[in-house]
């Protein structure tokens, strides 16, 4: 029996304990950079950029950013920009999270905000509303009584 087993709950929660407080860490010092505009670039001027998620790799070398500019719009454009500006972020983030290991920064578009646009969407369907306007006729008692 190997010694090293991956844990389930690493593989489906986002991480042990340990990556997901590094991660966060390194968030908000990537939140806090952007948000003071010390990336001096032209393609991130004018655009307010989010930090929804940062996710390390096991052995807290790799940091993927997941990022959104505010509206949505000129996603191309300011991953552009910020792979162009990596070296100087990784600085930034090494001076303000204590690390034994600057890590390497990857940027990525969060791609969460459509999929729950288009989950909200799909409910908003006339056939969706109907199964649920009929669930709702078929057992009014029951709703009672798991609101008391």
């Amino acid at each position: 029996m190997p010694r090293h087993h991956q844990k389930k709950s690493s593989a489906l929660g986002g991480g042990s304990q340990r990556q997901l407080r590094v991660g966060e860490q390194v968030r908000h010092a990537m939140a806090e950079i952007l948000a003071q505009g010390n990336v001096h670039d032209a393609d991130l001027e004018g655009h307010i950029i989010t930090v929804p998620e940062v996710r390390m790799s096991p052995d807290l070398k790799l940091a993927t950013v997941y990022v959104m500019p505010l509206g949505g719009r000129d996603t191309e454009i300011v991953i552009a920009a910020l792979e162009r500006n990596k070296k100087f972020l990784r600085g930034e983030v090494a001076r303000r999270v204590n690390l034994k290991f600057a890590p390497d920064i990857r940027f990525r578009v969060d791609e969460r905000f459509d999929e729950a646009e288009r989950i909200e969407k799909l409910l908003r369907t006339p056939a969706v509303q109907k199964d649920l306007e009929q669930d709702l006729e078929q057992d009014p008692e029951t709703d009672r009584e798991e609101e008391r």
